[in-house]
């Protein structure tokens, strides 16, 4: 056989586990071998290594005839994939399965009379799997025209009898493949995986990934210049995809990074597979039997030359963290070299180390099932120091995933570790032990099991997505909830190509009704969807679990659009959760003022945002103008606003000879004032935005505090119509007032002044109510819906700094919603 050019291909369980991917598997062979040498690796078919341990377990419990009924499965498995490929050797091959695992009965009935089934006698049950389906293989691909041959590798590969996990004699094992090469011919060898022998015959496997490992150890062996791995998936993502549905696969690695993801339990490679390609220089391909077309990921010496390339994220589950601190530090005691070399003497494995700078604590990462018997390993170890208090009792958390993330460039970049914890940090999940290694090529953490799927999908995106993906759970539908939704139906393609943000409406509440999805609500008839909700009862309803889910996602932002009162505590409630709150509702901030304080200092202190520019002028950047000026040392002297779009319009209206009644019901009707008009006209919204204004100039207020003067006298109506007609018995009234005003040449408006100096002399600090302005005053040519808000400062004292827009409109109000929320991504990414 000619080892110019030799590939070695290895087909894994499900490769060969099914009629049609068998023979898919047959027909990838049979071309490979057309274009050159070719050697094969196969796995046990499908599920049949675990019938065998099924098999083996119901034997040593005495039921032999259960054991032989999994026997049956098995054969049952391989006939029918042989019958399905060569109908017309369906007898022979039914015969020949029958013959290969005739031992198998023997072996089974002999455990089950001793009730015992040895270490050996274990692998040697196990090597059934393999060995139907090498032999089975190499029938069929010569019945469908490529010589082939089986070849038991239990004659090849050479091990110690450590069974279950035996350990390669690479020197020994090279000398029998290549004695080997030399008398097979053209036919195409196929080897089974996972199994080998000692030097006297006795049957060993090879542990986890065997038959990698065996695929490996064949091509350095024959020389080969690739292995490639045939299986399920297109190559290694960088992600678990059963975590992460936005992994992908990466194309191209270096064998570093195929060894570091081996080292920290990344399921489709292992050490020893890598190690051995290393050495001889050889590249890995890992490749879907059913996509053969895509090219699935190389692993090589070089690697990718793309400086933008995937960093991956390995998770190994099911583990336990130790924890050994000591009271007492000495010099002699060298804590960690004991602790590690009575691991190994106990053969547990270590999955990951983490020492403090002065050796005084130890975090050790083992097998879940083995932490108690590392425990008691270690108590041991420690017995003398422990029975005098040098140190402390040993902690076990469990269970704990380790996860990892692994790029070759990462040692190259800066602040990757602040990235790294930074994402896990900002969706609650606790770290609790870190280390990395001298390479610079991973960096791993242990978190709780629970937090497993969050933390991968949340480093994930932090590394590999080109955009920032925020997750929203909106609160209302109405006026401005509906244009949200509106708006983010018609902006997420273009947020997300043109400037990195990905918006997800993963939640939907009104007063009644809840829908959540974590993947992701289709805002395309959600409304009508979260109508089709069962309503709950008002004093049963909770959103608390639903922020637990929320917070699990990245970048979680609460946006309440409504104007219910009530809600701090379900925004105290998401800041402990470390959620960021986008509000357009100005009533938990017009709380007394020590409830409005721990609202605010909840966000701080749990280092959450919580933004609420449209609480005050719609989309108009009023609170952040007025932030600014107070950061940056100005001293605020007056401030003088027209806060009511809706009352802005509705003077326009009576200037322009609209009766009052039309005006209001006008204004209503276009989405300019609360759901109940009598909100606006009392003047009390008016008075909540003055008060949230002058309480960021840190002036101690309340709403009764305000000296507050109606626009309309609201009377107390059964409903929103009865009040509309007694409005208008007011149309005349308002009419008079409005012509007042003309013959004085002033205009109707009502406006906000906060005036600070007033602040400790008794006078109001804040005054709400009508008044006539003249030509001239920046309230006086507002038009339609218009806002205004004048900043009289030390530095803008002779020109105050206004800021004018539209300042009413569900669309205008939602639009200011969403900058707060684009704001926080923005932040976010740096930007």
């Amino acid at each position: 056989m000619s080892s110019t050019s030799l590939q070695v291909m290895k087909f894994g369980g499900t490769s060969v586990g099914s009629p049609t991917r068998l023979r898919q598997v047959v027909e990838l062979i049979g071309k490979h071998a057309r274009q050159g040498p070719l050697a094969v690796v196969v796995s046990a078919m499908g599920d049949t290594t675990d019938w065998l341990l099924d098999a083996a377990h119901l034997a040593t419990e005495g039921d032999l005839e259960g054991a032989l009924a999994v026997a049956t499965r098995i054969a049952d498995l391989a006939k029918a994939n042989a019958a399905a490929l060569a109908p017309g050797q369906t007898t022979a091959l039914a015969e020949r399965v029958d013959g290969l695992l005739a031992p198998l009965r023997q072996l089974l009935h002999g455990v089950s009379l001793t009730r015992e089934c040895s270490a050996p006698t274990r692998d040697r049950v196990l090597s059934f799997g393999e060995l139907v389906s090498a032999t089975l293989l190499a029938e069929l691909l010569t019945a469908h025209g490529t010589s082939a041959t089986f070849r038991d590798a239990r004659e090849l590969l050479v091990t110690d009898d450590r069974f279950g996990a035996a350990r390669v004699d690479l020197a020994r094992t090279r000398e029998r493949l290549q004695a080997a090469r030399e008398t097979w011919g053209v036919e195409v060898p196929v080897l089974p995986g996972f199994i080998a022998a000692t030097p006297d015959g006795r049957t060993t496997t090879l542990g986890r990934n065997g038959s990698d490992y065996t695929a490996a150890l064949v091509a350095q062996g024959l020389g080969a210049s690739e292995v490639t791995v045939w299986t399920d998936v297109l190559g290694l993502h960088t992600a678990d995809p059963e975590l992460v549905t936005d992994a992908y696969p990466v194309a191209h690695l270096t064998h570093g990074e195929g060894l570091e993801l081996a080292a920290v339990g990344a399921r489709m490679l292992h050490p020893r597979t890598m190690i051995p390609l290393i050495e001889s220089g050889i590249s890995l391909r890992i490749r879907n039997t059913m996509e053969p077309e895509h090219p699935g990921t190389l692993i090589d010496a070089i690697g990718s030359r793309d400086g933008q390339r995937p960093a991956c994220i390995a998770t190994r589950e099911d583990l336990a963290l130790l924890g050994i601190e000591v009271r007492k530090l000495s010099d002699q005691f060298q804590l960690g070299e004991r602790v590690l070399a009575a691991l190994r003497e106990a053969r547990v494995t270590v999955w990951m180390t983490a020492q403090s700078a002065n050796g005084q604590s130890l975090a050790v990462v083992v097998p879940r099932p083995d932490a108690e018997h590392a425990r008691s390993v270690l108590a041991a170890e420690l017995a003398q120091e422990l029975s005098r208090r040098e140190v402390e009792p040993l902690e076990v958390r469990q269970p704990v995933t380790l996860l990892t993330l692994v790029a070759e460039t990462m040692g190259h970049g800066v602040n990757v570790a602040g990235r790294f914890f930074s994402a896990l940090g900002a969706v609650g999940v606790n770290v609790r032990a870190s280390a990395q290694g001298a390479s610079s090529r991973s960096l791993s953490c242990v978190v709780d099991a629970a937090d497993t799927a969050v933390a991968a999908r949340t480093t994930h995106a932090a590394f590999n997505l080109a955009h920032q993906q925020v997750s929203l759970f909106v609160l209302g539908r109405g006026t401005v909830g509906g244009q949200l939704l509106a708006q983010l139906r018609a902006q997420q393609a273009l947020l997300r190509d043109r400037h990195g943000i990905a918006l997800r409406v993963v939640g939907l509440a009104d007063s009644k009704r809840a829908l959540f999805d974590a993947a992701g609500l289709a805002l395309d008839g959600v409304e009508a969807r979260l109508e089709g909700v069962a309503p709950e009862a008002p004093q049963a309803r909770t959103l608390v679990p639903l922020l637990d889910a929320l917070r699990r996602l990245p970048v979680p932002i609460l946006v309440d659009c409504t104007a219910a009162g009530g809600l701090e505590a379900l925004y105290t409630e998401a800041f402990q959760r470390g959620i960021h709150v986008v509000a357009a509702n100005k009533k938990p901030l017009a709380l007394p003022w020590e409830a409005r304080e721990a609202l605010v200092d909840a966000a701080r202190r749990n280092h959450v945002a919580y933004h609420y520019e449209t609480t005050v002028a719609s989309s108009l950047p009023v609170i952040d103008t007025l932030a600014n000026l107070v950061r940056t040392g100005d001293t605020v002297r007056l401030i003088t606003a027209s806060l009511s779009g809706s009352l802005g319009f509705i003077c326009n209206e009576l200037t322009a000879g609209v009766p009052l009644s039309r005006a209001v019901r006008t204004a209503r009707e276009r989405g300019f004032t609360e759901p109940d008009p009598r909100e606006d006209l009392s003047g009390t919204d008016v008075a909540r935005k003055a008060l949230i204004l002058a309480r960021e100039l840190g002036l101690p207020l309340s709403l009764s505090d305000v000296a507050l003067e109606p626009f309309v006298a609201t009377d107390e109506c059964a409903s929103v119509d009865s009040f509309f007609q007694v409005l208008a018995t007011q149309d005349a009234a308002y009419a008079e007032r409005v012509a007042r005003c003309r013959h004085a040449g002033t205009v109707l408006r009502y406006l906000a002044r906060i005036d600070p100096s007033k602040a400790g002399t008794g006078s109001p600090v804040i005054r709400v109510g009508p008044v006539g302005v003249e030509a001239g005053h920046p309230a006086a040519d507002l038009r339609g819906s218009e806002s205004f808000v004048s900043f009289t400062t030390t530095r803008h004292s002779d020109f105050p700094l206004t800021v004018r827009g539209a300042g009413a409109g569900g669309a205008v109000t939602a639009s200011g919603v969403l900058a707060d929320i684009l704001r926080i991504s923005q932040t976010l990414r740096g930007r």
